[in-house]
């Protein structure tokens, strides 16, 4: 799923999701694209499978041809933890009865541009 922003600048910030797959364990990001304006919020969308009771979620972003930045984690029995770079805009909760864990995104900024993962361990 690619997101675009239109901003007044007529900038374009696009994020791109994958699908990752295991046997049993997956996380689901959605595909096509999402258009948002600078300055709005955005949720992105990933939802999870797991046979596990207490999975832990991720976030992360990739910017060009960087390595992915870790973003955040949620765990079914705490908060997780937040980068400190990404405190004040980024936030998620882990909604295990229905196996989701949206990034929301406040204030966006053209800087947001980039892929961004979710993924999962047990």
């Amino acid at each position: 799923m690619c997101l675009g922003m239109n901003t007044t600048h007529t900038d374009t910030v696009c994020w791109c999701f994958t699908e990752c797959r295991a046997q049993k364990e997956n996380v689901l990001q959605p595909k096509g694209d999402v258009t948002a304006t600078e300055g709005e919020a955005v949720t992105l969308d990933c939802g999870y499978n797991s046979s596990s009771t207490g999975p832990n979620l991720y976030w992360y972003k990739q910017d060009g041809n960087h390595s992915p930045k870790f973003i955040l984690s949620r765990f079914k029995l705490d908060e997780g933890n937040t980068a400190d770079d990404h405190k004040e805009r980024f936030s998620s909760i882990l909604n295990s009865t229905v196996r989701s864990v949206p990034l929301k995104i406040q204030k966006l900024q053209v800087s947001d541009s980039a892929v961004y993962y979710c993924a999962l361990s047990l």
